[in-house]
C-alpha cells in the first residue's frame, strides 16, 4: 500500500509528495524544497522512516517545482524525471531562479523522458503518467488506480485550476487536459495538487467554477 506525505516548501508554497510502501522505497515528487531545512525535513523523513529514495519526478519544469532537484542528485544520486516538453524550462532554469531571487548553481540533468501513458514502477507500486499540458509545456499527472489517487501538478487544485498566462500556457489545452484526462477518472478520485488543499475529481467536476 503506498503512504503519501506532503511537505510544503519555498515561497510559491509547493506541495512536494513522498511516497512510500511496505518495501521501504519510496520516490519523490516535484522537489520543490530549496532552503537547507526544508532539504533536512527530506534528509529527515527519509531517515526516520527507514526509506530508500529511488526515483525523482517531476510534474513539470516550472521553476518552483524543481529548485531541490540538485540536492536530490547531489545527496542521493538520483536524476530527476521530466517530459521532454519540459525543456524549454528546464533550459532556462537559472535565469529564471535569478528573477524570483532564486540562487541555482547546478542544474542536474534528466535520467530520462517520461511519456504519456507509461508505468513508473518502484517497489511493489507503481503510477501511470498523464500528459495534461495546458498550464506549461511537459505538464503530466501520476495515477494510482488501485488506491483513486492522482497527483496533478498545476493542472488541477481545489475550486480553480492553473494559470495559463505563462509561457507555453494555453487555456483551451488545459481544458481538454482536464476534462479528457482527470475527468476521465473515477469520481471519487483524491486529487493532490501542486499547491493548496486536497480534492477530489467528482468535487472539482461539481463545484470548479472554472470548468465549463
Amino acid at each position: 500500500m503506498i503512504k503519501i506525505q506532503k511537505f510544503v516548501f519555498n515561497t510559491f508554497m509547493v506541495n512536494s509528495y513522498i511516497l512510500s510502501d511496505e518495501t521501504g522505497e519510496c520516490i519523490l515528487i516535484d522537489a520543490a524544497c530549496y532552503e537547507p531545512e526544508e532539504e533536512d525535513e527530506i534528509r529527515s523523513f527519509i531517515v526516520a522512516n527507514n526509506l530508500k529514495l529511488v526515483r525523482n519526478l517531476n510534474t513539470h519544469c516550472h521553476i518552483d517545482h524543481v529548485l531541490g532537484n540538485n540536492f536530490i542528485a547531489r545527496d542521493y544520486a538520483i536524476q530527476p524525471e521530466f517530459h521532454e516538453n519540459s525543456m524549454v524550462f528546464f533550459n532556462t532554469l537559472k535565469e529564471m531562479g535569478s528573477s524570483f531571487g532564486y540562487t541555482i548553481n547546478q542544474i542536474p540533468a534528466p535520467k530520462r523522458f517520461l511519456t504519456d501513458g507509461e508505468t513508473i514502477h518502484w517497489g511493489n507500486s507503481s503510477l501511470k503518467v498523464l500528459y495534461t499540458p495546458g498550464h506549461a509545456a511537459g505538464s503530466v499527472c501520476f495515477y494510482n488506480e488501485i488506491q483513486g489517487f492522482v497527483i496533478t501538478g498545476d493542472v488541477l487544485f481545489k475550486d480553480t485550476i492553473g494559470r495559463t498566462d505563462l509561457p507555453t500556457g494555453d487555456f483551451d489545452q488545459l481544458m481538454n487536459s482536464i476534462k479528457n484526462k482527470l475527468f476521465s477518472l473515477p469520481p471519487e478520485t483524491k486529487v493532490y495538487p501542486g499547491h493548496g488543499p486536497e480534492t477530489t475529481i467528482g468535487y472539482e467536476m461539481e463545484n470548479n467554477p472554472f470548468i465549463r
